[in-house]
């Protein structure tokens, strides 16, 4: 596969010639991957999808709403068509494509684009990242926990949108694949604004809420879930876990948390979850995994480069997570599938005892 002759060889011959273009296109792929990025970025911050939302428009009308030389718009337009964002259409016009449409129905993966900004910053150089000799990165200063650092309500701010934008795409996904109905208290740890509750909140109407994050984060989730009509309904309290966390829940859910932390922490944490429960009461476990079928590049290079340059914290295996669970005392550990496991994937754990 290495020999050049072979490669050349094997671009000709009628049985290898389709298996050949497809790994020159996937190499290909690799190299281009960041300016396609880009090109989604750059569609993002000109609104072209939103722009878009009420029907195909010409080039010169787009031109005009985004602000660029007819020439360069139709060049984004164009690259955004290869990437199957828009489609073409007749009389010069461009129109959403599937993926465009998408992006128009999920804010939150807007969100996380623009939010790449810091993550191309920090991977500029990869092999300083890798070797621990790059400066501070940005993604450490927007997630202050990462280093340890509570951070006040204006520094929580920007990554507590962005945890509530992106919690909102999965949170529905959990809630179909956990049956909740029959949870008296269920504390979410780490739990943000309140994202996640609030979609609890709408689906059963029965268990009592509480929501525990660091003080600054729980302060500005009371005030959003107040405009929002449910501070009845969820008590938010801040805290840090490595202190322990409130006692007497039935039901821990950890959505998007345990990758976050390095072993020791996250270790602590699912000790911390284990005493805080209930006898009988169940953990929920959510996040993206590592080595998920189908998915392994979102699991292992995607985040495994994000939560490197974030400064704490790795995706782990179904079975890493199964073995931490067990050895912070949970038993009948067991997956509940999701309907898109690439985004992420739900574990349960029990506590040994009958529920009070």
């Amino acid at each position: 596969m290495a020999s050049p002759r072979f490669q050349r060889w094997a671009a000709g011959f009628p049985l290898t010639r389709g298996i050949a273009r497809r790994n020159t296109r996937a190499l290909f792929d690799l190299c281009a991957g960041f300016v396609y990025a880009q090109v989604l970025a750059a569609c993002i911050r000109l609104d072209l999808f939103a722009i878009l939302a009420a029907g195909p428009l010409t080039v010169d009308a787009l031109a005009s709403r985004l602000d660029l030389p007819p020439e360069n718009a139709r060049r984004l337009l164009r690259a955004a068509e290869s990437l199957a964002l828009l489609r073409s259409l007749p009389g010069d016009r461009f129109g959403l494509a599937d993926l465009g449409a998408a992006l128009v129905g999920n804010p939150g993966i807007g969100a996380m684009v623009a939010h790449h900004a810091l993550l191309y910053t920090d991977l500029a150089d990869p092999v300083a990242l890798l070797r621990g000799q790059a400066p501070p990165t940005r993604l450490s200063g927007y997630w202050p926990y990462a280093t340890g650092a509570e951070g006040d309500a204006q520094t929580v701010a920007p990554y507590g949108g962005l945890m509530g934008a992106s919690q909102a795409l999965i949170s529905e996904d959990v809630l179909d694949a956990c049956d909740l109905s029959r949870i008296r208290h269920l504390m979410d740890v780490g739990g943000g604004e309140g994202a996640f509750l609030e979609a609890v909140a709408a689906r059963h109407a029965g268990p009592r809420l509480t929501l525990f994050d660091l003080p600054a984060v729980a302060e500005r989730a009371a005030a959003r879930l107040s405009r929002a009509g449910l501070s009845e309904r969820i008590a938010c309290r801040g805290g840090d876990f490595h202190a322990d966390l409130p006692a007497g829940a039935d039901a821990i859910t950890l959505v998007r948390v345990v990758h976050d932390h390095d072993d020791g922490p996250a270790q602590a944490l699912l000790a911390a979850a284990h005493r805080a429960l209930a006898p009988g009461g169940l953990l929920l476990l959510a996040e993206p995994m590592a080595g998920t079928p189908g998915a392994e590049p979102v699991g292992d290079a995607y985040f495994g480069f994000y939560l490197l340059a974030m400064g704490s914290g790795r995706p782990r295996r179904r079975e890493e997570l199964h073995t931490m669970l067990t050895a912070a005392g949970f038993t009948a550990v067991r997956e509940r599938p999701t309907r898109r496991p690439l985004l992420t994937r739900v574990l349960v754990a029990q506590k040994t005892g009958p529920l009070a």
